[in-house]
């Protein structure tokens, strides 16, 4: 079955509706009462990799079911959060999500420009997982 708008399309359009944050950014951020930081990938990912200290692990198929108080699945672990911000592997996950968030109406979304990879070789810091 023939699609007529791809991931890269789609990820292009969500990054123009977005705010996007290099990894420097969000390393400032960190520890700024109120800042949640999300790791959206896939907890194969996260354990073979670990992750940046700190952040909330939600897969990316639960974050709306994780973060609307209404649902079943709500972690109150967003309770508090003022500013969350998304990342993934390579930032195209996190682009998608962060549009995602602001059509369901929240704002202070943010997403980080070119995921955990950018982030390794930018700044580096991680915690390993069990």
């Amino acid at each position: 079955m023939p699609i007529s708008k791809g991931y890269k399309q789609l990820v292009a359009e969500a990054e123009s509706q977005v705010v996007a944050l290099t990894p420097l950014q969000v390393d400032a951020k960190l520890q700024t009462p109120g800042v949640l930081l999300v790791d959206l990938r896939d907890v194969r990912e996260v354990k073979r990799e670990g992750k940046i200290p700190g952040a909330l692990h939600v897969p990316r198929g639960m974050l709306e079911f994780w973060i609307d108080p209404d649902s079943p699945y709500y972690r109150h672990e967003f309770d508090q959060a003022g500013e969350i911000i998304l990342y993934c592997n390579k930032g195209w996950r996190s682009a998608l999500a962060a549009q995602t968030l602001q059509l369901m109406g929240m704002d202070n979304i943010a997403h980080m420009q070119g995921g955990m990879e950018r982030w390794v070789s930018e700044i580096g810091r991680l915690e390993q997982t069990s």
